[in-house]
């Protein structure tokens, strides 16, 4: 026998996550809701640990959506006009830490192509060099609102492009997906050193058509008028009292709770408070 595969190096040990997922089913799963109690129970086992369960349904969730449900809305892209010189729009790239920007002429149904920030970097070392914005774009990936999300990402990786603009059935440009969207649906949110640190913004950040990042000290007249809800204000005077009051506890990191039809979710509390919420709408609410 082979000392490259000694009989030691055989069997569990070499078995992935996926060989012990299998090894916890009783029958084999009839519908989702019993798929994802398999992998609870998997979690629970300590056959899989938390993170790994949370990226499996996550990719479940991503089989079954459409680029508009996780689209940025149309009037939260930011947009550089064709016509506008480096003076112009270089405060807009800074402000954002963006890398790629859709560029348009006259409104954003008129998309002339993307602009990715390093390109301008060969004109800042080359004193001289004549630049005109729309000798240096490259082109923009058009994808319908009703693409499913698993098929764009496939064609992200296949095609090695990181943004797309979607249009809806009349060819109106109704938002922007980028691959970074689709990753944190599987992996959670993404932070690097540009995002928004939470003391940086005052209290609802868009993260995409359906969901918000909100402090949990947003008062709750503010938040009711953002998302035009009618959470009573006699029962807490901000956010995080309702969502602490839905669950009767102090609840830890990750854990959820839906409240008329929206899904807040912890994603920072500490021993004594909640900090951080993830607040997800109902998708004809979006």
């Amino acid at each position: 026998m082979s000392e490259d595969n000694p009989p030691s190096t055989n069997g569990s040990a070499n078995k992935g996550w996926i060989d012990k997922i299998v090894q916890t089913f009783t029958g084999e799963p009839q519908n989702k809701e019993e798929l994802f109690g398999v992998i609870a129970e998997a979690e629970q086992r300590e056959v899989i640990n938390p993170e790994t369960k949370e990226m499996i349904e996550g990719v479940m969730e991503v089989s079954e959506m459409r680029v508009r449900d996780i689209m940025i809305p149309r009037a939260q892209m930011r947009t550089i006009e064709i016509d506008q010189n480096v003076e112009e729009f270089l405060p807009i790239l800074l402000e954002s830490a963006h890398s790629r920007f859709p560029v348009i002429n006259e409104d954003k149904d008129h998309i002339e192509g993307i602009l990715l920030a390093k390109d301008l970097l060969e004109y800042a070392f080359i004193p001289g060099k004549e630049f005109e914005l729309k000798n240096i774009l490259r082109p923009a990936v058009i994808v319908p609102e009703s693409k499913r999300v698993d098929v764009l990402l496939k064609e992200f990786r296949q095609k090695r492009y990181h943004m797309a603009i979607v249009v809806d059935e009349y060819g109106g440009v109704s938002g922007l997906v980028t691959i970074e969207d689709i990753l944190e649906l599987i992996v959670g949110e993404i932070e690097d050193e540009h995002d928004v640190e939470e003391d940086d913004y005052d209290g609802i950040r868009p993260l995409n058509k359906y969901t918000y990042s909100v402090k949990a000290l947003t008062t709750l007249e503010d938040f009711n008028k953002f998302f035009e809800t009618n959470f009573n204000e006699e029962d807490a005077d901000t956010i995080g009292g309702i969502v602490l009051k839905a669950f009767g506890h102090l609840p830890q990191r990750d854990e959820k709770v839906t409240i008329n039809g929206i899904e807040f979710k912890v994603t920072n509390s500490d021993k004594r408070r909640l900090l951080q919420l993830k607040v997800t709408l109902p998708e004809d609410e979006g």
